[in-house]
């Protein structure tokens, strides 16, 4: 009892959904005497269920992230585990087997209402006692409750995007990860290989065009409409493991990850073509602006959203309705690049 009250004080502590997925396998693992234990994304790309690990302990090693970010498919189809596909399709609480060694497999799909895109998964080589799974289901209801809750704060009220603090958290971890990851040369020392292009990230940031024009003639509550709509095409148009923000207003920003400069473009572009191409309730046409750079580790937060934000503002400033990047723009001569300072603020 004392351990599982250490657990639960441990989860609760947290204020970071990656903290707390590893604390909740660490509690699972030595509660149950796993051998494994993994926190398991299910993703829904083009109405299919895919299957990703996040996060893995195994027995006697300490709990670590599983890294996804340069993985250029969305995991294993579900119907890879029969058992987990039909738990998932009945919104069902669990689903057990056993393989022809007698190791069992449990699954626990973490319910949100009546969608679950998490799921834990405890490997063991014996049969579960229902002492055990009453005491993993105590920890998967606290975990539950708890990334609920997470969830609700880093959301933005209006659209069910992630919200600027989350961003900001984000793109930090995402640039010391970088850091840990870039061929940086310092002096003295050789030269070391650089990253393919395929593993830059990207951040964009989108504006919607006139939009003053828009609450301003038909209400703030159609405006309103307009951003929810706009945040469901950001949602559709981009990929499961890139991530969508609202900062406010009509702003909203992109992180792409595992994608070239090509590849960055086309799925950029696919977004503005969809909004152009949709019909607004009441408004009719409308339309965004883009403005798009790679992400450096060598580079403040704040610069890199300035330069976004130059590219952003030339699109606005020559037509709209166009994504732009701004280091082709550097390159040809159409912006000067402007040396920012780390204490400005572009939003």
């Amino acid at each position: 009892m004392d351990s599982l009250l250490k657990h639960m004080v441990d989860m609760t502590g947290h204020r970071d959904h990656t903290m707390l997925d590893i604390s909740v396998i660490s509690a699972v693992q030595e509660l149950a005497r796993a051998d494994l234990v993994r926190v398991l994304t299910l993703a829904t790309v083009r109405g299919k269920v895919f299957v990703r690990p996040r996060a893995e302990i195994l027995a006697g090693e300490a709990a670590r992230m599983v890294d996804t970010s340069y993985q250029h498919h969305p995991g294993e189809p579900i119907t890879t585990y029969p058992a987990l596909a039909q738990c998932v399709a009945n919104h069902e609480s669990s689903a057990e087997v056993a393989n022809e060694a007698d190791e069992h497999t449990l699954w626990l799909p973490i319910w949100l209402g009546d969608k679950a895109d998490t799921c834990l998964e405890v490997v063991n080589p014996t049969p579960y006692t229902k002492e055990t799974i009453h005491v993993i289901g105590a920890i998967v209801s606290v975990y539950r409750n708890f990334q609920n809750l997470l969830d609700y704060s880093e959301r933005d009220s209006l659209t069910g995007l992630l919200n600027r603090k989350t961003f900001d958290d984000q793109l930090s971890k995402m640039l010391a990860a970088c850091t840990d990851q870039d061929a940086v040369t310092l002096p003295g020392e050789p030269e070391r290989r650089h990253h393919s292009e395929e593993e830059k990230q990207w951040l964009a940031v989108v504006d919607v065009d006139h939009f003053k024009h828009v609450n301003d003639r038909f209400g703030h509550l159609y405006g309103d409409e307009v951003l929810i709509l706009i945040a469901n095409l950001l949602t559709s148009s981009f990929r499961a493991q890139d991530r969508v923000f609202r900062f406010g207003g009509e702003e909203f920003v992109v992180l792409l990850r595992s994608a070239t400069l090509d590849n960055a473009k086309k799925i950029i572009e696919r977004f503005r073509m969809n909004v152009a191409a949709h019909d607004f309730p009441q408004v009719g046409k409308v339309t965004v602006s883009v403005g798009f750079v790679s992400i450096s580790a060598l580079e403040a937060p704040v610069i890199i959203l300035g330069h976004a934000d130059q590219a952003l503002y030339y699109a606005k400033s020559h037509g709209r309705n166009l994504v732009c990047h701004y280091d082709e723009l550097v390159s040809g001569g159409k912006l000067q690049a402007i040396a920012s300072n780390d204490t400005a603020e572009f939003f």
